[in-house]
């Protein structure tokens, strides 16, 4: 704990001279001791240990095992077009996970190149990597920090640690603080520097006490180092899905060849039979369909401002049911900004906006003397320097009292930096041959140090009641999370030195200003909460500025849902893990709190998406189930340990990922149980013509030649259907549910029951019109007559006809699990319409073109024939489309009752 330790104490502990530093030869000793300054990151997986670590799948597994038997049976096409959807898969799974294990990476490149060092009594510039503990630093503006480091000088030291602690502002050192609570944050330690953090003003010097793995950067590194790679909500599934199909096709196999024994039929033809079906079974376009539903995603999520950079983390943002945002930035704009001035009698509020302000009098001073006592700049849009000037002069463009025109009237002569001790700033000016001080500061600091007050463009005496005026308006903003600045002057006929400036001043008024929220968040906020989302926040700032916002945009009602890092910190694991769903904002916290906070929403079950830009957010962003980095602020660090990254650094953009993440399971779950529902009709058209000792309905081509033209096109189509509008007013999925809720498995299966039913009526009703009644047994010399076989090939014509159009159709109603097919739109999602025409023209090729024809083993149907197989195959859709109407029936009956 260095930062509780006097820094004599300090350099006495590390051995180190602060006038000489250390010696080449001690820093060489050191440097074999300590090791290199630079983080270390795990080995990197080789391609070919990527390539198979992809293939660790039981739907793979199911694709690799229909693949042989296609070969088997000398499906070849078949079998090359499934090798290709696993390679494929395998190698889409390489590109994003080498490209997505880079947080360690990005970590070892902030790490500053160069370092100014005390050495053998001279400053000179060294590698940083050589830095060594007990190295005397020097330390200046726009030079990034080394290494941890104690100061041991400091004189108007700002350095930004917003990469670490989050805050919008940089952070005042001071080397003479001496802190006594071991569990003091990152961000209030003042007489402490951090490796990667950058030096915006003022100068120091500092004793390195921690270097590479050690330093609060290292920490972070070591916790993007381990290993946590945990199955996503749809990757679950998909795995149990796989490993149904895997058992139900070989169970299929086994009792059709089983049956087929004992009645006595052709073995080799009931074996490719069983085999065709097991393929059937399994939608092997499965994996494809998901992965292209998934990339078309990432395509219009693109669009949104939203790049994903894992393909599961579009599915698992639809189940999102925690966002826990970082707030400098994403819930806010990320600058200061003046919202209140008081002057005596006269307090205002700032509107937002560009709109020319007309000043008071006292205001016109109020504003005149923040601007010319600031260093800062804003031209074009874009400001330089201390925030907080850089919202000073934004104030005096609004009143238009601009820097450049009030500096070249008033030219600057003399000065009083900043000082932590003072809390005070000053500048003289000259004004027409006279001069004027211009202090800004704390308010307090400046009431100690005033002697008059000026009113109505009047000086007055600063009496007893004008002070507590100044402090009540202070209290005031404060309590509403304002950071409060007051100004003052004092006019001289004669230049006056430093120490004279700060005597005998005349107070103005004070202003307030805090880094406002995205006027677009409030109405996101409430969006997510409708929508069953709990937003949390989580930053390092302090805690009444924290609550203040989140309770602006809705996120908290009060101060009690919030919570510090110290007081987690004072709360066991098991009591911070069973309270946590109490709280709404947590401040002042540290990366390590952060994790915390996420395992312990994670721990209840939730789906948790974590935002965040600096290298404190990547390892929440790591554990979190959808990390977010913000594109625009996003350090490296962030964007690499993420799955998702915001190119326009908004929390509206999350919600509307989030949006799109529902849509695309609930179309994928579409595309999932309308291809079951159609293996099923398949497998329940085999299985019952065998129970019943019928001849079989359809030949292994036949089967081969559906599943291609149903399991392609339509089910893709369905992946990309226009999104539910309404998809924002339910709740969010239960991340254990699984494909078959809601009613959907009940609908799989009457949708499979009544195709696989409607096929067999078309075989019965084709033999029927040829004068067989396959329900009585026939017997064998009339089963190999010509006119039987002739029959046999009409039946299954239609059968064939019937469980290709039964399952286009059916497609149609799977777009909306409640909605009819006219409330969503008939003809709003073109793809499946296209996609059933092509269907059908390619169903009416392979019957008419004779070569087809034979090589499938069907035969041109009559018109009136066509219409009654057309006929059938619209009961699966009209059937759905009833109990939809039922449904929603009851659920109206329900809420009026």
């Amino acid at each position: 704990m260095w930062f509780s330790k006097p820094t004599k104490e300090a350099l006495k502990e590390l051995n180190v001279d602060p006038s000489q530093g250390l010696s080449s030869g001690e820093a060489l000793t050191r440097l074999e001791k300590y090791g290199p300054n630079k983080l270390k990151g795990k080995p990197k997986k080789s391609l070919v240990t990527l390539f198979f670590s992809q293939l660790k799948d039981m739907l793979i597994y199911v694709l690799l095992g229909a693949a042989v038997i296609t070969i088997f049976i000398k499906e070849y096409a078949d079998a090359i077009i499934i090798l290709l959807v696993v390679i494929l898969n395998a190698v889409i799974g390489v590109i994003q996970e080498a490209k997505a294990e880079k947080a360690v990476e990005a970590l070892q490149k902030m790490t500053t190149p160069k370092s100014l060092v005390r050495r053998d009594g001279e400053v000179k510039e060294i590698n940083s990597e050589e830095v060594v503990p007990g190295d005397i630093i020097v330390l200046d503006a726009g030079r990034f920090i080394p290494a941890d480091i104690r100061l041991t000088e400091s004189a108007n030291l700002q350095i930004e640690e917003s990469a670490l602690t989050g805050e919008s502002v940089p952070s005042n050192k001071d080397s003479a603080v001496l802190l006594e609570d071991p569990k003091t944050p990152i961000g209030d330690k003042v007489n402490m520097a951090f490796m990667s953090t950058l030096v915006t003003y003022g100068r120091g010097e500092g004793v390195v006490v921690a270097t590479a793995m050690d330093t609060e950067i290292g920490k972070i590194a070591k916790i993007l180092d381990e290993d946590n790679d945990e199955l996503t909500p749809l990757q679950r599934r998909l795995d149990e899905l796989g490993k149904t199909l895997g058992y139900l096709a070989i169970g299929i196999c086994v009792l059709i060849f089983v049956i087929a024994l004992i009645q006595k039929r052709d073995l080799f033809e009931m074996f490719l039979t069983a085999i065709s079906l097991a393929v059937a079974a399994i939608p092997e376009g499965l994996a494809a369909i998901v992965a292209i539903v998934l990339a078309l995603g990432v395509t219009r999520m693109s669009k949104i401002n939203a790049i994903v950079k894992k393909l599961p983390a579009v599915e698992t943002l639809g189940s999102v049911n925690i966002i826990c945002s970082d707030k400098t930035g994403t819930l806010t704009q990320n600058k200061m900004t003046v919202v209140k001035t008081f002057t005596l009698n006269n307090l205002r509020d700032i509107p937002a906006g560009s709109d020319v302000l007309a000043p008071s009098p006292d205001e016109k001073e109020l504003v005149r003397s923040f601007v010319l006592c600031s260093d800062a700049t804003y031209e074009n849009g874009a400001g330089t320097g201390d925030p907080t000037e850089v919202a000073l002069i934004i104030m005096g463009d609004r009143f238009d009292l601009t820097k450049n025109a009030l500096n070249a009237a008033h030219k600057r002569v003399g000065e009083k930096p900043f000082d932590s001790d003072r809390k005070l700033m000053s500048t003289l000016n000259e004004e027409n041959g006279t001069y004027r001080v211009h202090t800004k500061g704390a308010i307090d600091n400046l009431l100690k140090i005033s002697s008059t007050a000026l009113l109505d463009g009047k000086v007055v005496p600063l009496t007893e009641e004008i002070k507590k005026s100044f402090l009540k308006a202070t209290e005031e903003m404060s309590d509403s999370a304002l950071r409060v600045l007051g100004a003052a002057y004092k006019d001289s006929d004669t230049v006056i030195d430093a120490e004279e400036m700060e005597k005998e001043l005349t107070i103005i008024g004070i202003v307030g200003m805090i880094d406002p929220p995205r006027l677009e968040v409030k109405d996101s906020i409430a969006e997510a909460k409708a929508a069953g989302i709990t937003p949390i926040m989580i930053t390092g700032d302090h805690k009444n500025t924290a609550v203040a916002i989140a309770k602006e945009l809705g996120i908290a009602d009060s101060i009690d849902q919030s919570l510090t890092g110290a007081e987690i910190d004072e709360m066991a694991d098991e009591v911070f893990s069973e309270k946590i769903k109490d709280y709404r904002v947590f401040a002042r916290v540290s990366p390590e709190h952060k994790v915390k906070i996420v395992r312990a929403f994670k721990a209840h079950g939730n789906i948790v998406s974590m935002t965040g830009d600096g290298v404190n957010d990547a390892p929440s962003l790591k554990y979190a189930d959808i990390g977010v980095a913000m594109g625009i602020t996003g350090t490296d660090v962030a964007k690499g340990a993420s799955d998702m990254i915001l190119t326009d650094d908004n929390f509206t953009t999350i919600v509307n990922a989030i949006e799109e993440g529902r849509n695309i399971y609930n179309n994928i779950k579409k595309s999932v149980i309308f291809l079951l529902s159609c293996n099923l009709g398949e497998v329940i058209s085999i299985l019952f013509s065998i129970l019943f000792f019928w001849p079989v309905p359809l030949a292994a081509t036949q089967l081969l030649w559906i599943n291609l033209i149903t399991d392609s096109l339509p089910a893709i189509a369905l992946g990309v259907d226009p999104g539910d509008k309404d998809v924002m007013k339910r709740k969010p999925r239960d991340p254990k549910q699984s494909f078959f809720a809601e009613g959907s498995g009940t609908r799989a299966v009457i949708g499979g029951f009544l195709i696989g039913i409607l096929t067999l009526t078309a075989f019965y009703f084709g033999m029927y019109e040829h004068g067989y009644n396959i329900f009585t047994s026939l017997a064998k010399e009339v089963t190999k007559s010509s006119d039987y076989q002739t029959a046999l090939t009409y039946a299954r014509t239609m059968a064939f006809v019937v469980l290709a159009a039964s399952q286009l159709f059916y497609s149609l109603s799977m777009r909306n699990h409640e909605k009819s097919i006219f409330k969503i739109g008939l003809l709003k999602n073109k793809l499946l319409i296209a996609s059933i025409i092509i269907g059908l023209l390619l169903q009416e090729l392979v019957i008419s073109i004779p070569f087809l024809a034979e090589a499938f083993g069907v035969h041109n149907i009559s018109l009136k024939d066509w219409g009654i197989v057309l006929l059938f195959s619209l009961v699966p859709l009209t059937v759905n489309e009833l109990i939809k109407f039922f449904v929603r029936l009851t659920r109206k009956t329900a809420d009026n009752n």
